[in-house]
C-alpha cells in the first residue's frame, strides 16, 4: 500500500512586498517589479570575473611550481649520479686521521721539550761574568813601581791612538726590541687578518698551530721591513722548524706577499706586502 501523501498546507508566498515597496511613497526612487536585482547582478559579474581571474593566477603559479619541481628533480637526481660516479682523491683516509693524531703528539711532545728546558734553565746558577783584560790599579802588585808606570803609560798611549775605541772586554748588548702602544699593536693585529683571509684555508683556522707559525714568520718580516732573510733566520726550534717555515714562504711566495731572490747565490726572501 502506497504510503500517504503529505497533509501539510504550503506556506503561502506573500506577494504584495515588492509591490507595496514599489508603490510606497516613502521610497518614490525604488525599482518597479524586478528592477532591484539589476544592481544585484551587475555586482555579482563583477565579482564572478575577479574570482576567475584569481583561479587563473592560481593555475599559472601551480604550472610554474610544477616546472620547477621537475628540473629540481633532475638536478639533484644528476648531482646524485655525479657524486656516485666521481672520484675524490683528497677526501681524507684512515691513513690521514692517524697521520693528524702522529703530527698532534709530535707537536705536545715538542712543547713538554721545551717545557722542561725552560724549567732547567731557570733552576741552572746563572754564570759568572768573564774576567776582562783590564785590570784595577789596586789589583797589580805594589812591589815593583815601575811595573805600574809602564802599565799606566801604555793604557794612556793606546787610548790617545784610538780615543773611540771600546774597552776589549766591552760586550756588545743586543738592542731590545722597541714595545708597540695599543694602537700599533691593533694596526698589526688588523694588518695579519687582511693577510691571513688572502692565505689558503688550511692557514685560516683549521690547524691553530699552522696559523701561527705563519704569525710569527709574518712578525719577522714586519719587525724588520726593507730587510732580507734566508730561512735559516725563521728557525725556532723546537716549535717552528725549518719544514714548517719552508711551508709558510712557500704560501707566502705563491700569494707574491714575499718575493724570493736567489740572484746573490743565495736564497732571500724580501717583504712585498699584500698586492692590491
Amino acid at each position: 500500500m502506497p504510503p500517504n501523501p503529505p497533509q501539510t498546507p504550503l506556506r503561502r508566498l506573500s506577494q504584495g512586498s515588492l509591490f507595496r515597496l514599489s508603490r510606497s511613497t516613502a521610497y518614490p526612487d525604488a525599482p518597479h517589479g524586478l528592477g532591484f536585482l539589476e544592481p544585484a547582478l551587475a555586482e555579482l559579474v563583477d565579482e564572478a570575473e575577479t574570482l576567475q581571474t584569481n583561479v587563473e593566477g592560481l593555475r599559472k603559479l601551480s604550472d610554474a611550481l610544477g616546472t620547477f619541481n621537475e628540473s629540481f628533480a633532475s638536478w639533484l637526481y644528476v648531482m646524485n649520479m655525479n657524486a656516485l660516479t666521481t672520484d675524490w682523491p683528497q677526501a681524507p683516509t684512515q691513513g690521514s686521521f692517524m697521520l693528524a693524531a702522529r703530527r698532534a703528539e709530535e707537536d705536545a711532545r715538542a712543547a713538554m721539550e721545551a717545557m722542561r728546558a725552560a724549567e732547567e734553565a731557570a733552576r741552572r746558577p746563572p754564570t759568572p761574568p768573564e774576567p776582562t783584560s783590564t785590570m784595577e790599579r789596586s789589583e797589580l802588585p805594589t812591589t815593583d813601581g815601575a811595573t805600574e808606570t809602564t802599565i799606566a803609560t801604555t793604557s794612556a798611549a793606546a787610548t790617545k791612538s784610538a780615543p773611540g775605541a771600546k774597552p776589549a772586554g766591552a760586550v756588545k748588548k743586543k738592542a731590545a726590541k722597541p714595545k708597540m702602544t695599543a694602537k700599533e699593536k691593533r694596526e698589526r693585529g688588523l694588518e695579519m687578518e687582511r693577510l691571513l683571509s688572502a692565505l689558503p684555508l688550511e692557514f685560516r683556522g683549521n690547524d691553530p698551530n699552522l696559523r701561527r707559525h705563519m704569525e710569527m714568520v709574518v712578525e719577522k718580516f714586519l719587525d724588520n721591513p726593507g730587510e732580507g732573510f734566508n730561512i735559516v733566520a725563521f728557525v725556532k726550534p723546537p716549535d717552528l722548524n725549518q719544514a714548517r717555515v719552508n711551508k709558510c714562504l712557500i704560501a707566502l711566495v705563491n700569494r707574491k706577499i714575499v718575493r724570493k731572490d736567489n740572484s746573490t747565490g743565495s736564497v732571500l726572501y724580501h717583504w712585498n706586502g699584500l698586492p692590491q
